[in-house]
């Protein structure tokens, strides 16, 4: 008797990886009729998890940004009259 593996797994697994390491897309086409090239297209894509994303300098600075933006949001919201709180400097240094 050998064991069965779910079908399920392998979608998770692909999943998994493809965010853990990253995958890329590259396409080159072009659309011709009658032997006339019309149109081009040259396509590179990457897909990988914001983490691997930006070890490899991908949307470093929008991930920057938006961690700076969600620090600024939450610090709105505190009402506190703490001047150790509110003179903390919360700014992601920038690298």
């Amino acid at each position: 008797m050998e064991p069965k593996r779910a079908d399920d797994d392998v979608i998770v697994d692909l999943i998994d990886v493809i965010l853990r390491d990253g995958a890329v897309i590259e396409a080159d086409a072009i659309i011709s009729v009658a032997d006339i090239p019309l149109v081009g297209l040259k396509l590179r894509a990457a897909l990988a998890g914001m983490a691997t994303m930006t070890e490899y300098g991908i949307f470093e600075e929008w991930d920057r940004v938006q961690r700076q933006r969600a620090l600024d949001d939450s610090s709105d919201g505190d009402d506190s009259d703490d001047l150790a709180s509110s003179s903390t400097d919360r700014r992601i240094p920038k690298e």
